[in-house]
């Protein structure tokens, strides 16, 4: 999985979030990116990598599940599974190798990062809320 900083990556708001990267994700622990960007952070091998300054996403048929009050949307990749804060922008990326498991178990570790961006542009709505 490719480390490449968004556009944003070392926007006011991402050095924010980088400020509260966490110290270890599951149990793994952080490991030196090639990229000159706060933005960036990786841990473990192989790495799991969070990436600030994305585009928001927009409306998605992709899952989209709350993790400890922050929205996060779920995209399946070949080698594993991306993950996109919902509602927040810019928006925090988090690649998990297919190696790590149950990849939304490692969320929780990115809750202070992502609250860093405020809220601002709606929720997940579980499929009851939307009268399905």
């Amino acid at each position: 999985m490719r480390a490449t900083p968004f556009e944003r990556s070392d926007s006011p708001a991402c050095r924010a979030v980088a400020e509260h990267w966490p110290a270890t994700v599951g149990g793994l622990e952080p490991r030196v990116t090639a990229v000159q960007s706060q933005g960036v952070a990786a841990w473990g091998e192989p790495p799991v990598v969070a990436r600030c300054g994305k585009a928001a996403p927009g409306p998605t048929t992709d899952p989209c599940i709350d993790v400890s009050g922050v929205d996060w949307v779920a995209t399946e990749l070949e080698d594993g599974t991306m993950f996109t804060t919902y509602g927040r922008d810019p928006a925090l990326e988090v690649l998990v190798p297919s190696e790590h498991g149950t990849a939304p178990l490692l969320l929780p570790a990115f809750e202070q990062a992502a609250r860093q961006v405020p809220q601002t542009a709606g929720r997940c709505v579980a499929a009851s809320d939307a009268g399905g």
